[in-house]
């Protein structure tokens, strides 16, 4: 009779737990829901965002065709530049809220700026393919004994092409020779004159290569070689925004980051479309070849407790590396923006 009781009483002990449980997710569920709720539809709130051409400005085109049509959810004003110091410089003067940078520069802001920023979300993977023409590579392993032309010495491209080889047993400078140009524009120049060439390249210039060359194409995507010899994501891409703005506009950071996640996922859906706006806004150069280059810049979007453990693990990897390369030292945890 005394162990009829006690499974009885264990029973509805269980059973208890388990409300409670149900209660406490259904608590959360629905404060989520309201959270989510009682942001308004729309803010008359202006928004200066500017992003850098290329993959980092790629998520941002379907919202600067809202912006363009006075159908966003904020007062947007959107711009796109050709290099981060326009970005630093609108940044630090508050020209720009918001700003798509390459993660390193945002961890020297971060100090540059006596932790004036917070970085909002990561919005770009890996970027850098291996093009080849006149030249059979199939995996990493097969450019023992090769020569690779690459822009990025002392930066991200650099780093990664080191990680990636030693990471398949193969020694910079003696299995394998790098050759480092100043940009992307002298790999095109260079492949134009030569019939046997391999490059390590961002993207769009890496498609780029392929559309003027004859023979010469993607063999490689360098954010797939990353993954194999990684535990860790290749995080080169971020949404960042002075930490000024954030305190001021809560709600319409937090309806920014919503309008930037569905820019995203229209990126991913839709590349001829998003490829045309691109173009129009000077995103990349040419429809063609960004609607070519978009399945290749691994464009997310990524907040939270992703955003932090994946960003935070690539930062350290470059600071390992080098430290300069992300202003000196590591950011700390105020450097990842939550939402409150």
């Amino acid at each position: 009779m005394k162990k009829l009781i006690s499974i009885v009483l264990a029973a509805l002990m269980l059973a208890g737990l388990c409300a409670c449980g149900n209660a406490d997710s259904n608590t959360n569920a629905s404060e989520n829901s309201s959270a989510a709720s009682s942001l308004p539809e729309k803010l008359d709130v202006k928004c200066n965002v500017v992003a850098l051409n290329g993959p980092t400005g790629i998520g941002i085109a379907p919202l600067m065709k809202k912006a363009e049509e006075k159908t966003g959810r904020l007062d947007y004003s959107i711009s796109t530049v050709g290099s981060n110091d326009e970005i630093v410089a609108k940044l630090q003067n508050g020209e720009a809220d918001i700003a798509a940078v390459a993660t390193n520069l945002a961890s020297a802001l971060y100090k540059k700026t006596n932790k004036g920023i917070s970085v909002l979300a990561v919005n770009t993977l890996g970027v850098l393919c291996l093009v080849a023409k006149g030249e059979e590579v199939t995996d990493i392993k097969s450019l023992k004994g090769k020569t690779i032309y690459a822009p990025g010495q002392g930066a991200n491209p650099e780093y990664i092409i080191n990680y990636v080889l030693e990471k398949n047993g193969l020694k910079v400078g003696e299995d394998v020779k790098i050759n480092f140009v100043s940009e992307g524009t002298e790999l095109v120049a260079l492949f134009a004159k030569n019939d046997n060439i391999i490059a390590v390249a961002p993207q769009p210039v890496a498609t780029t290569l392929t559309v003027k060359n004859e023979g010469a194409k993607i063999v490689l995507d360098m954010n797939d070689e990353w993954e194999k010899v990684s535990d860790t994501k290749l995080v080169m891409g971020c949404i960042v925004a002075r930490n000024d703005y954030i305190s001021q506009n809560p709600d319409a950071v937090k309806i920014f980051l919503k309008e930037y996640e569905e820019s995203v996922k229209e990126v991913n859906s839709d590349a001829e479309t998003v490829a045309s706006l691109c173009e129009k806004y000077g995103i990349v150069a040419s429809s063609a070849i960004a609607k070519k280059a978009i399945p290749y810049c691994n464009i997310v979007f990524e907040d939270g407790k992703d955003l932090k453990s994946d960003l935070s693990a690539y930062l350290k990897f470059l600071f390992d590396a080098n430290p300069a390369s992300v202003g000196g030292e590591l950011p700390d945890d105020n450097f990842y923006y939550e939402a409150k």
